[in-house]
């Protein structure tokens, strides 16, 4: 988004509450949300990151790295997210090369091309990725930017990606499949609701019974372009139910979204 499309923005869409949003799911084999804490074992967010969102739509509009931050910055842009499917994940183990800059080798360096690659006879790493099983999401998004927003309704209904979509990895291909345009209702007024979206920043408002699970996670919401590239700027805690069914909570006011109960952040 150029300089004067932020200035004019702020002029006119400050007040930018959302009356329409695309739904969509994206499903696949495998996923992995590198949670950012470090370990030996690369660990996943159960629950697809609202940044990983916003990278997979961009993705699908042919947006470059690092050139959609401001899209789908607070106040111009609402996103909620559902698991349909039970959050199941396994670790597999990966041989891996290192793609360190010592570890790179040349290839035709007499040509007019070379490229640099990692040394096939290096001895493999071994690293243990924690991947999610079949996971499988719900979005319903809405763009303050209204000719983006109309070009990405246009591209999902078309069936196209400009990049080939995955789940965090890029050898973890992803599928999407595209519901529609529905208007977001006001959802119940009700002291205690039931809501099929994961629920931000709502973690002591949770009602609990016996047979309710329920999972904690902290993640990316927004980011920024900066002198290195990109930097978070924001976390939003999330609370998510892992066997995808609904959670009951106290003190929100949510949305109506095709006849589902959904939280937009």
């Amino acid at each position: 988004m150029s300089q004067e499309s932020l200035d004019e923005w702020s002029e006119t869409d400050s007040d930018w509450s959302p009356e329409r949003c695309l739904s969509l799911t994206v499903r696949g084999p495998w996923g992995h949300f590198r949670r950012v804490e470090g370990n030996v074992v690369k660990q996943t967010y159960r629950v697809m990151p609202r940044t990983t969102v916003a990278g997979l739509l961009a993705a699908v509009l042919g947006i470059e790295r690092d050139g959609y931050y401001d899209l789908f910055a607070p106040g111009r842009s609402a996103i909620a997210i559902e698991p349909v499917r039970g959050l199941r994940t396994l670790n597999m183990p990966v041989n891996a090369l290192s793609t360190a800059a010592d570890n790179l080798k040349s290839l035709n360096s007499r040509g007019k091309l070379s490229v640099k690659l990692p040394d096939p006879t290096d001895l493999r790493q071994q690293h243990n990725y924690e991947v999610l099983v079949d996971p499988a999401y719900r979005i319903d998004v809405a763009l303050a930017d209204s000719e983006t927003y109309r070009e990405l309704r246009q591209t999902l209904e078309a069936g196209r990606s400009h990049y080939v979509p995955s789940l965090g990895l890029s050898e973890h291909l992803a599928n999407i499949s595209f519901h529609g345009e529905f208007t977001i209702e006001e959802g119940p007024d009700d002291t205690v609701v039931s809501v099929d979206s994961i629920l931000p920043n709502a973690v002591d408002d949770v009602v609990l019974d016996s047979d309710t699970r329920c999972g904690i996670e902290e993640s990316p919401a927004f980011m920024t372009t900066d002198a290195g590239g990109r930097t978070t700027t924001a976390f939003t805690t999330y609370a998510y139910n892992p066997d995808a069914e609904p959670l009951r909570v106290r003190n929100m006011q949510p949305s109506r979204v095709d006849g589902r109960t959904v939280v937009f952040v």
